[in-house]
C-alpha cells in the first residue's frame, strides 16, 4: 500500500479552510508521509449493515459469531476507552455498531485507526456478536480507511435544519437524515411501480427529444438555447404530448415516457423548472376510459408502496380507494363558490372573479374566467382524491370537444389535497379542427407568451391518421409528495432549482 508523496500536496482556498479541516487534513498527510493510501482504488464488502442487523437479531447477549465477515461504510461516531474502541458506521442500507481492540489490530491498522475521523469511510473485517447489551457489532480484526475526508459532516446527525444547506448540498443531508433517504427510497420505489403497472398492461415505454424545435403540449413558457453547428433556436421540452401522438400515428398503439419536463416559471412549494412527468396515449380509448386507468394507476401505487390505499398526510387521512369522486368544473363552481357560471355575462364574471381575489386586470374569455373562478373557489377545497372534468373549450386547444355539451371539451385533471396531480383528454384528432385550434393558439400569443405557437409538421401528423386515443399526464413529483408526506417539492427532488449563490 506504499504510495509516493514527492509531490507538493494542494491546499484548500483560504476562505474554506478552518480548524477542523486543518486538523482533518493533518490526518490526511500523516498516513501518506507513513506510506499508507487512504484512497485505494476498491474495497470489497461482503455484507451490508441492514441484513447483518436482521439476521443476528436472534443472538443471545455475548454471543459472537463463527465466521469473518467484510463491511464497508462512513464512521459516524468513535468513542475511545484506552486499548479499546467502540464506533458506529452506515451504508445505504443502515449503520451498525464496531468494536475493536487495538492490541488485536497490525501496525498497519493502528496507524489508520488512529488517523480516522468522523465522516471518513473504513473497511472492516471481523466477526459478528451481540454485546451484553444486546446490540449486535461487528468485532473487527482488520480495520482500514478507504477514503479519507477533509469536510466535516454537521455536528448533530439528525437532519440538516439549514435548508439552504439541505437542498444545495444535498449529499449532507442524505448522509445525516434517514427519514430524507427514506424519501428518495420511496420515490424510486414509486416510479418502478408506475412502470410495472404500465408495462403489465401492454404499454412500450419511449423517448422523445429533449431539444425541440418547437415546443407544445402544454400552455407554458419554454427555456431556449442555440445550436450554433444548425444556427437554430431550440426549446426544452416543456411536454413530450406531440411527439408521443406522432408514435400514436406511426402504428405503436400504448406508449409512454418517464422524463424531465422544462418550464420557465416560477418556484413555489409545488413548482419547479425542471420536473419528472410520465405521459401515456392509448389508442381506442377516450377519456372516461382513462378516469377509470388513471385512479388504478395510482391506487395502485400507493397500495404498493404503503400496503393500502388509505394513507395519512399532513396528519389527515387520504382515501385513494377507487373509484374516486367526479365533479365538473361547473358543478364545483356551484358547490364551493356558490354561483353558477353558465348564465352568467362576460363582465359578472369578470366581477365575479375580482370578487374572489383574482388579479385579472381585465377580462378574459369565458373559459378563462370558468378556470380563474375554479382555481379561487374549488381546487383548495378538494382534499380527497377527484376527477374534474369537462373543461372549457378555450384552454385545451388538443381536446376533443364534448360529445353531449357545447363549448366543453372531454378534459379531465384529477385533484389530491388541494392540488392538481394530472391532466387527461379525449385527443383531438380532427385535422382541421386541430388545425383551427392552433391557429387561434398562434393569434393568442399576441398577448399571451404561454399559447402554444403552431406546429405544423405535428398537424400534417394528424392528417395521417390518428385513431381516437385518450392521454394521461401524471406529475410524478407531485404524486411523491402526497406518497411520502412532504409538502413542499424541494424536499422530493434531489436537486433543486436555487438561485445562484
Amino acid at each position: 500500500m506504499d504510495i509516493k508523496t514527492d509531490k507538493p500536496t494542494p491546499t484548500a482556498a483560504p476562505e474554506r479552510e478552518n480548524p477542523l479541516r486543518a486538523e482533518k487534513r493533518k490526518k490526511l498527510h500523516a498516513l501518506k508521509e507513513l506510506g499508507l493510501n487512504p484512497f485505494p482504488h476498491n474495497f470489497k464488502p461482503t455484507h451490508k449493515a441492514g441484513p447483518v442487523l436482521a439476521a443476528h437479531q436472534a443472538f443471545e447477549a455475548g454471543q459472537q459469531g463463527t465466521e469473518d465477515v467484510v463491511m464497508a461504510g462512513r464512521l459516524m461516531t468513535k468513542r475511545d476507552m484506552g486499548k479499546a474502541a467502540f464506533f458506529n458506521f452506515q451504508d445505504q442500507t443502515g449503520a451498525l455498531q464496531g468494536y475493536v481492540r487495538l492490541e488485536e489490530l497490525s501496525e498497519q491498522d493502528r496507524n489508520f485507526f488512529n488517523h480516522v475521523d468522523i465522516g471518513d469511510f473504513v473497511g472492516i473485517t471481523g466477526h459478528i456478536f451481540k454485546t451484553k447489551k444486546g446490540e449486535v457489532s461487528i468485532h473487527s480484526k482488520k480495520f482500514e480507511i478507504i477514503c479519507k475526508t477533509i469536510e466535516p459532516l454537521p455536528e448533530k446527525f439528525h437532519g440538516v435544519a439549514d435548508v439552504e444547506i439541505k437542498y444545495r448540498h444535498r449529499h449532507m443531508d442524505l448522509i445525516s437524515d434517514i427519514d430524507s433517504r427514506k424519501v428518495f427510497e420511496t420515490r424510486s420505489k414509486i416510479i418502478r411501480e408506475v412502470r410495472r403497472f404500465l408495462d403489465d398492461r401492454g404499454f412500450m415505454e419511449v423517448e422523445t427529444p429533449t431539444l425541440q424545435p418547437i415546443y407544445g403540449g402544454a400552455a407554458a413558457y419554454p427555456f431556449s438555447t442555440h445550436h450554433r453547428a444548425l444556427d437554430m433556436k431550440l426549446f426544452l421540452k416543456i411536454s413530450p404530448e406531440l411527439y408521443l401522438k406522432r408514435l400514436i400515428v406511426g402504428g405503436f398503439e400504448k406508449v409512454y415516457e418517464i422524463g424531465k419536463n422544462f418550464r420557465n416559471e416560477g418556484i413555489d412549494r409545488s413548482h419547479n423548472p425542471e420536473f419528472t412527468m410520465l405521459e401515456y396515449y392509448e389508442t381506442y380509448t377516450d377519456y372516461i376510459d382513462q378516469m377509470k386507468q388513471f385512479e388504478e394507476l395510482v391506487a395502485h401505487v400507493v397500495k404498493a408502496v404503503h400496503g393500502t390505499t388509505k394513507i395519512t398526510y399532513q396528519e389527515k387521512e387520504l382515501d385513494f380507494t377507487t373509484p374516486w369522486r367526479r365533479l365538473s368544473v361547473r358543478d364545483g363552481i356551484k358547490e364551493f363558490g356558490k354561483f353558477d357560471p353558465e348564465g352568467m355575462s362576460e363582465d359578472e364574471l369578470f366581477k365575479k372573479c375580482r370578487e374572489l381575489g383574482s388579479d385579472m386586470k381585465a377580462p378574459g374569455t369565458r373559459g378563462e374566467m370558468w378556470m380563474e373562478a375554479f382555481d379561487l373557489c374549488v381546487e383548495k377545497n378538494l382534499w380527497h382524491p377527484t376527477i374534474i372534468m369537462d373543461f372549457p373549450v378555450e384552454i385545451s386547444p388538443l381536446t376533443k370537444s364534448h360529445r353531449s355539451v357545447k363549448g366543453l371539451v372531454e378534459r379531465f385533471e384529477p385533484v389530491c389535497a388541494g392540488m392538481e396531480i394530472g391532466n387527461s383528454y379525449s385527443e383531438l384528432n380532427d385535422p382541421e379542427e386541430q388545425l383551427a385550434r392552433l391557429e387561434e393558439q398562434e393569434e393568442s400569443r399576441k398577448i399571451d407568451e404561454e399559447a402554444q405557437p403552431m406546429d405544423e409538421d405535428f398537424v400534417y401528423a394528424i392528417e395521417t391518421g390518428m385513431p381516437p386515443t385518450g392521454g394521461v399526464g401524471i406529475g410524478i413529483d407531485r404524486l411523491v409528495m402526497l406518497l411520502t408526506n412532504q409538502t413542499s417539492i424541494r424536499d422530493i427532488i434531489f436537486f433543486p432549482t436555487m438561485r445562484h449563490k
